[in-house]
Protein backbone atom coordinates (compact mmCIF):
# COMPACT_ATOMS: atom_id res chain seq x y z
CA UNK A 1 0.00 0.00 0.00
CA UNK A 2 1.55 3.15 -0.88
CA UNK A 3 -0.78 5.25 1.40
CA UNK A 4 1.75 5.06 4.11
CA UNK A 5 1.86 7.67 7.69
CA UNK A 6 0.66 11.12 6.69
CA UNK A 7 2.22 14.25 7.81
CA UNK A 8 -0.43 17.24 7.56
CA UNK A 9 2.44 19.81 6.95
CA UNK A 10 2.41 21.86 3.85
CA UNK A 11 6.10 22.79 3.35
CA UNK A 12 6.02 25.86 0.52
CA UNK A 13 8.74 26.54 -1.67
CA UNK A 14 8.68 28.84 -3.37
CA UNK A 15 10.68 29.93 -6.16
CA UNK A 16 9.48 33.70 -5.84
CA UNK A 17 6.06 35.90 -6.53
CA UNK A 18 6.31 36.28 -10.36
CA UNK A 19 4.27 34.92 -12.81
CA UNK A 20 6.65 34.23 -14.85
CA UNK A 21 8.47 31.86 -12.79
CA UNK A 22 7.35 27.77 -11.10
CA UNK A 23 6.37 27.83 -7.77
CA UNK A 24 6.84 24.63 -6.29
CA UNK A 25 4.55 24.04 -3.20
CA UNK A 26 5.69 20.43 -1.44
CA UNK A 27 3.21 18.57 0.41
CA UNK A 28 4.16 15.39 2.30
CA UNK A 29 1.78 12.76 2.10
CA UNK A 30 1.14 9.18 1.47
CA UNK A 31 4.38 9.04 2.48
CA UNK A 32 6.07 10.61 0.14
CA UNK A 33 6.55 14.26 -1.12
CA UNK A 34 3.81 15.48 -3.26
CA UNK A 35 5.37 18.79 -5.26
CA UNK A 36 2.83 20.72 -7.07
CA UNK A 37 4.86 23.06 -9.42
CA UNK A 38 2.58 26.21 -11.06
CA UNK A 39 3.44 28.28 -13.64
CA UNK A 40 2.08 31.68 -14.35
CA UNK A 41 -0.79 31.79 -11.46
CA UNK A 42 -1.97 34.61 -9.34
CA UNK A 43 -0.74 34.43 -5.85
CA UNK A 44 -4.27 34.36 -3.75
CA UNK A 45 -5.50 31.50 -6.44
CA UNK A 46 -2.61 29.48 -6.02
CA UNK A 47 -2.73 29.39 -2.33
CA UNK A 48 -6.52 28.16 -2.48
CA UNK A 49 -5.56 25.75 -4.72
CA UNK A 50 -3.11 24.59 -2.53
CA UNK A 51 -4.84 24.71 0.78
CA UNK A 52 -7.93 22.35 -1.00
CA UNK A 53 -5.71 19.74 -2.40
CA UNK A 54 -3.93 19.19 0.88
CA UNK A 55 -7.85 19.07 2.75
CA UNK A 56 -8.76 16.58 -0.29
CA UNK A 57 -5.23 14.61 0.73
CA UNK A 58 -6.42 14.21 4.35
CA UNK A 59 -9.56 12.87 3.50
CA UNK A 60 -8.09 10.56 1.11
CA UNK A 61 -6.08 9.47 3.50
CA UNK A 62 -8.51 8.92 6.34
CA UNK A 63 -10.83 7.22 4.16
CA UNK A 64 -8.64 4.69 1.87
CA UNK A 65 -6.11 3.79 4.30
CA UNK A 66 -5.99 -0.57 4.06
CA UNK A 67 -4.68 -1.16 7.60
CA UNK A 68 -4.71 2.59 9.96
CA UNK A 69 -8.37 2.94 11.23
CA UNK A 70 -10.81 4.35 9.10
CA UNK A 71 -13.53 3.97 6.55
CA UNK A 72 -11.86 1.18 4.18
CA UNK A 73 -10.29 -0.47 7.54
CA UNK A 74 -14.14 -0.72 8.60
CA UNK A 75 -15.40 -2.56 5.10
CA UNK A 76 -12.72 -5.03 5.18
CA UNK A 77 -14.07 -6.12 8.64
CA UNK A 78 -17.34 -6.20 8.11
CA UNK A 79 -16.62 -8.05 4.58
CA UNK A 80 -14.37 -10.67 6.63
CA UNK A 81 -17.64 -11.63 8.39
CA UNK A 82 -19.67 -11.94 5.88
CA UNK A 83 -21.90 -9.08 6.03
CA UNK A 84 -22.37 -6.17 3.03
CA UNK A 85 -20.53 -2.80 4.17
CA UNK A 86 -22.03 -0.02 4.01
CA UNK A 87 -19.67 3.00 1.85
CA UNK A 88 -19.25 6.68 2.19
CA UNK A 89 -19.50 8.64 -0.78
CA UNK A 90 -16.00 8.81 -1.46
CA UNK A 91 -15.75 4.94 -1.67
CA UNK A 92 -18.18 3.83 -3.63
CA UNK A 93 -17.25 5.48 -7.05
CA UNK A 94 -13.38 4.86 -6.24
CA UNK A 95 -14.68 0.77 -5.89
CA UNK A 96 -16.08 0.94 -9.43
CA UNK A 97 -13.34 1.99 -10.54
CA UNK A 98 -11.24 -0.03 -9.75
CA UNK A 99 -13.58 -2.55 -10.39
CA UNK A 100 -13.81 -1.75 -14.07
CA UNK A 101 -10.29 -1.98 -14.36
CA UNK A 102 -9.19 -5.06 -13.15
CA UNK A 103 -11.94 -6.43 -15.35
CA UNK A 104 -9.95 -4.99 -18.36
CA UNK A 105 -7.03 -5.96 -16.87
CA UNK A 106 -8.01 -9.16 -16.46
CA UNK A 107 -7.60 -9.66 -12.77
CA UNK A 108 -4.15 -8.72 -12.91
CA UNK A 109 -4.83 -5.36 -11.37
CA UNK A 110 -6.47 -6.76 -8.36
CA UNK A 111 -7.69 -4.25 -5.05
CA UNK A 112 -9.13 -7.09 -3.36
CA UNK A 113 -5.65 -8.77 -2.43
CA UNK A 114 -4.94 -6.95 0.45
CA UNK A 115 -4.81 -10.09 2.85
CA UNK A 116 -2.18 -11.44 0.46
CA UNK A 117 -0.67 -8.25 1.05
CA UNK A 118 -0.45 -7.79 4.42
CA UNK A 119 0.58 -11.84 4.32
CA UNK A 120 3.93 -10.68 2.54
CA UNK A 121 4.25 -7.98 5.18
CA UNK A 122 3.22 -4.86 2.67
CA UNK A 123 1.09 -3.51 4.85
CA UNK A 124 3.07 -1.47 7.46
CA UNK A 125 4.84 1.88 7.54
CA UNK A 126 8.07 0.06 8.03
CA UNK A 127 9.58 -1.98 5.23
CA UNK A 128 9.33 -5.97 6.12
CA UNK A 129 12.39 -7.84 7.14
CA UNK A 130 11.09 -11.56 7.84
CA UNK A 131 10.83 -14.16 5.87
CA UNK A 132 8.33 -14.79 3.35
CA UNK A 133 5.21 -16.01 3.67
CA UNK A 134 5.22 -20.31 4.03
CA UNK A 135 3.88 -21.91 0.85
CA UNK A 136 1.37 -23.61 2.27
CA UNK A 137 0.06 -20.28 3.30
CA UNK A 138 -0.33 -19.16 -0.26
CA UNK A 139 -1.65 -22.14 -1.03
CA UNK A 140 -4.00 -21.86 1.00
CA UNK A 141 -4.98 -18.25 -0.11
CA UNK A 142 -5.01 -19.39 -3.64
CA UNK A 143 -7.55 -22.00 -2.61
CA UNK A 144 -10.32 -19.71 -2.16
CA UNK A 145 -8.66 -16.19 -4.04
CA UNK A 146 -10.79 -13.24 -4.20
CA UNK A 147 -11.03 -11.12 -7.36
CA UNK A 148 -12.76 -8.03 -8.13
CA UNK A 149 -15.40 -10.36 -9.62
CA UNK A 150 -16.68 -11.55 -5.73
CA UNK A 151 -17.85 -7.88 -5.29
CA UNK A 152 -21.30 -6.65 -5.90
CA UNK A 153 -21.44 -2.74 -5.40
CA UNK A 154 -24.49 -0.39 -4.99
CA UNK A 155 -25.41 3.02 -4.67
CA UNK A 156 -24.54 2.81 -0.88
CA UNK A 157 -22.90 -1.05 0.03
CA UNK A 158 -20.41 -3.58 -0.84
CA UNK A 159 -20.61 -7.14 -0.47
CA UNK A 160 -18.86 -10.64 -1.44
CA UNK A 161 -19.47 -14.16 -1.39
CA UNK A 162 -16.44 -14.71 -0.68
CA UNK A 163 -14.98 -13.49 2.79
CA UNK A 164 -11.23 -13.23 2.00
CA UNK A 165 -11.76 -10.15 -0.29
CA UNK A 166 -9.53 -7.39 1.31
CA UNK A 167 -9.26 -4.06 -0.53
CA UNK A 168 -5.99 -2.41 -1.17
CA UNK A 169 -6.34 0.60 -3.18
CA UNK A 170 -2.83 0.99 -2.95
CA UNK A 171 -2.32 0.40 -6.43
CA UNK A 172 -4.15 3.41 -8.44
CA UNK A 173 -5.04 5.63 -4.85
CA UNK A 174 -2.00 7.89 -5.72
CA UNK A 175 -3.02 8.43 -9.59
CA UNK A 176 -6.64 8.88 -8.08
CA UNK A 177 -5.61 11.91 -5.68
CA UNK A 178 -3.03 13.18 -8.64
CA UNK A 179 -6.20 13.61 -10.84
CA UNK A 180 -7.97 15.05 -7.80
CA UNK A 181 -5.13 17.51 -7.34
CA UNK A 182 -5.20 18.73 -11.29
CA UNK A 183 -8.99 19.15 -10.76
CA UNK A 184 -8.76 20.84 -8.33
CA UNK A 185 -6.18 23.53 -9.50
CA UNK A 186 -8.53 23.63 -13.12
CA UNK A 187 -10.99 24.53 -10.77
CA UNK A 188 -9.04 27.74 -9.32
CA UNK A 189 -8.26 28.59 -12.91
CA UNK A 190 -4.49 27.38 -12.75
CA UNK A 191 -4.50 25.32 -16.33
CA UNK A 192 -0.10 25.13 -16.43
CA UNK A 193 1.09 22.56 -13.55
CA UNK A 194 2.28 19.41 -13.08
CA UNK A 195 1.15 16.99 -9.63
CA UNK A 196 4.22 14.71 -8.73
CA UNK A 197 3.70 12.33 -6.46
CA UNK A 198 7.17 10.76 -5.59
CA UNK A 199 7.54 9.94 -9.87
CA UNK A 200 4.01 9.31 -10.94
CA UNK A 201 2.59 12.60 -12.31
CA UNK A 202 0.13 14.09 -14.50
CA UNK A 203 1.21 17.63 -16.09
CA UNK A 204 -1.27 20.54 -17.78
CA UNK A 205 -0.30 23.15 -20.16
CA UNK A 206 3.04 24.15 -20.36
CA UNK A 207 6.18 26.16 -18.76
CA UNK A 208 5.99 29.06 -20.09
CA UNK A 209 5.06 27.86 -23.35
CA UNK A 210 7.71 25.30 -23.26
CA UNK A 211 6.47 21.59 -22.73
CA UNK A 212 7.06 20.57 -18.95
CA UNK A 213 9.83 18.07 -19.31
CA UNK A 214 9.87 15.12 -16.74
CA UNK A 215 12.44 12.02 -16.14
CA UNK A 216 11.39 8.44 -16.10
CA UNK A 217 14.11 6.57 -13.03
CA UNK A 218 16.58 4.06 -14.00
CA UNK A 219 15.34 0.78 -12.72
CA UNK A 220 18.83 -1.08 -12.19
CA UNK A 221 20.83 2.45 -11.10
CA UNK A 222 20.50 6.09 -10.00
CA UNK A 223 19.87 8.67 -12.62
CA UNK A 224 17.41 8.81 -15.09
CA UNK A 225 17.04 5.88 -18.18
CA UNK A 226 14.84 8.44 -20.38
CA UNK A 227 12.98 11.81 -20.30
CA UNK A 228 9.23 12.89 -21.85
CA UNK A 229 8.05 16.25 -22.88
CA UNK A 230 4.66 16.34 -21.86
CA UNK A 231 1.75 16.89 -24.12
CA UNK A 232 -0.96 18.91 -23.09
CA UNK A 233 -2.39 16.79 -20.44
CA UNK A 234 -1.25 13.76 -19.81
CA UNK A 235 0.08 11.43 -16.52
CA UNK A 236 3.25 10.04 -16.49
CA UNK A 237 2.86 6.58 -14.11
CA UNK A 238 5.96 3.88 -13.46
CA UNK A 239 5.76 0.76 -11.30
CA UNK A 240 9.29 -0.78 -10.42
CA UNK A 241 10.53 -3.29 -7.67
CA UNK A 242 12.93 -0.69 -6.83
CA UNK A 243 10.13 0.94 -5.22
CA UNK A 244 9.50 -1.41 -1.86
CA UNK A 245 10.42 -4.94 -1.39
CA UNK A 246 11.52 -6.85 1.38
CA UNK A 247 15.38 -8.22 1.17
CA UNK A 248 15.43 -11.48 3.38
CA UNK A 249 18.61 -14.10 3.16
CA UNK A 250 19.77 -12.30 0.09
CA UNK A 251 16.84 -12.58 -1.93
CA UNK A 252 14.45 -9.55 -3.16
CA UNK A 253 10.70 -9.92 -3.21
CA UNK A 254 8.99 -7.34 -4.69
CA UNK A 255 5.82 -5.45 -3.24
CA UNK A 256 3.93 -5.68 -6.41
CA UNK A 257 2.47 -9.49 -6.44
CA UNK A 258 0.66 -11.45 -9.07
CA UNK A 259 -2.62 -12.47 -7.75
CA UNK A 260 -2.71 -15.95 -10.12
CA UNK A 261 0.65 -17.29 -7.89
CA UNK A 262 0.32 -14.93 -4.81
CA UNK A 263 3.68 -14.26 -5.35
CA UNK A 264 5.91 -11.06 -6.70
CA UNK A 265 6.76 -10.84 -9.70
CA UNK A 266 9.68 -11.67 -11.41
CA UNK A 267 11.87 -10.88 -14.79
CA UNK A 268 10.44 -7.56 -14.68
CA UNK A 269 11.91 -4.27 -12.99
CA UNK A 270 9.88 -1.32 -13.68
CA UNK A 271 6.68 -0.64 -16.24
CA UNK A 272 6.15 3.03 -17.62
CA UNK A 273 2.88 4.49 -18.64
CA UNK A 274 1.83 7.29 -20.06
CA UNK A 275 -2.17 8.27 -20.50
CA UNK A 276 -4.50 11.07 -20.08
CA UNK A 277 -5.70 9.58 -16.53
CA UNK A 278 -3.32 9.23 -13.75
CA UNK A 279 -6.18 6.19 -12.00
CA UNK A 280 -5.62 4.65 -15.12
CA UNK A 281 -2.09 5.01 -15.75
CA UNK A 282 -1.49 4.11 -12.19
CA UNK A 283 -3.19 0.59 -12.64
CA UNK A 284 -1.94 0.05 -16.06
CA UNK A 285 1.33 0.33 -14.54
CA UNK A 286 1.24 -2.31 -11.84
CA UNK A 287 -1.23 -4.77 -14.80
CA UNK A 288 1.48 -4.64 -16.89
CA UNK A 289 4.11 -5.66 -14.63
CA UNK A 290 2.02 -8.79 -13.55
CA UNK A 291 1.26 -9.61 -17.26
CA UNK A 292 5.25 -10.15 -18.03
CA UNK A 293 6.97 -9.75 -21.35
CA UNK A 294 4.84 -12.13 -22.99
CA UNK A 295 1.31 -10.35 -22.44
CA UNK A 296 1.82 -6.90 -21.71
CA UNK A 297 0.91 -5.63 -24.88
CA UNK A 298 -2.32 -7.40 -24.78
CA UNK A 299 -3.48 -6.32 -21.62
CA UNK A 300 -2.16 -2.98 -22.40
CA UNK A 301 -4.65 -3.14 -25.43
CA UNK A 302 -7.31 -4.38 -23.07
CA UNK A 303 -6.93 -1.18 -20.99
CA UNK A 304 -6.89 1.16 -23.98
CA UNK A 305 -3.19 2.43 -23.14
CA UNK A 306 -1.43 3.64 -26.22
CA UNK A 307 1.99 4.23 -25.03
CA UNK A 308 4.01 1.79 -22.30
CA UNK A 309 7.35 0.36 -21.93
CA UNK A 310 8.39 -2.90 -19.67
CA UNK A 311 12.06 -3.14 -18.71
CA UNK A 312 13.40 -6.45 -17.88
CA UNK A 313 16.09 -7.51 -15.34
CA UNK A 314 17.96 -8.19 -18.11
CA UNK A 315 18.49 -4.45 -19.48
CA UNK A 316 16.13 -5.38 -22.18
CA UNK A 317 13.66 -2.36 -22.92
CA UNK A 318 10.06 -3.26 -24.97
CA UNK A 319 7.90 -0.65 -25.85
CA UNK A 320 5.56 0.32 -28.59
CA UNK A 321 6.14 2.86 -31.15
CA UNK A 322 4.15 5.46 -29.76
CA UNK A 323 6.11 5.22 -26.34
CA UNK A 324 9.35 5.12 -28.35
CA UNK A 325 8.46 8.11 -30.36
CA UNK A 326 7.82 9.97 -26.85
CA UNK A 327 11.26 8.99 -25.06
CA UNK A 328 14.63 11.07 -25.07
CA UNK A 329 17.27 8.10 -23.98
CA UNK A 330 19.54 8.93 -21.00
CA UNK A 331 22.98 7.88 -21.60
CA UNK A 332 22.75 5.80 -24.61
CA UNK A 333 19.91 4.04 -25.96
CA UNK A 334 19.27 0.27 -23.57
CA UNK A 335 18.57 -3.05 -25.82
CA UNK A 336 15.45 -2.18 -27.46
CA UNK A 337 12.09 -4.35 -28.72
CA UNK A 338 9.83 -2.64 -30.34
CA UNK A 339 6.29 -4.16 -30.43
CA UNK A 340 3.39 -3.37 -32.81
CA UNK A 341 1.32 -0.38 -32.87
CA UNK A 342 -1.10 -0.09 -29.67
Amino acid sequence: MRLLSLLFTILLMVSGCSREQVNNHQIVVFGTYVTISVWGAEAEQEQRAIAAITQDFQWMHRDWHAWEPGALVDVNRQLARGEPAELIPSLQPLLKQAQQLSEQSEGLFDPSIGALLKMWGFQQNERPDGPPPAPEKIEAWLNDRPTMADVTITKTTVSSKNSKVQFDLGAFAKGVAVDRAIARLREYGIDNAIVNGGGDLRAIGSKGGKPWRVGVRHPQGAGILAAIEIRGDESVFTSGNYERFNEYEGVRYAHILDPRTGRPVEGITSVTVIHDSGAVADAAATALAVAGVENWHRIARKMGIKMAMVVEESGVVHLNPGMRSRLQFEGGEPRLQISAPL
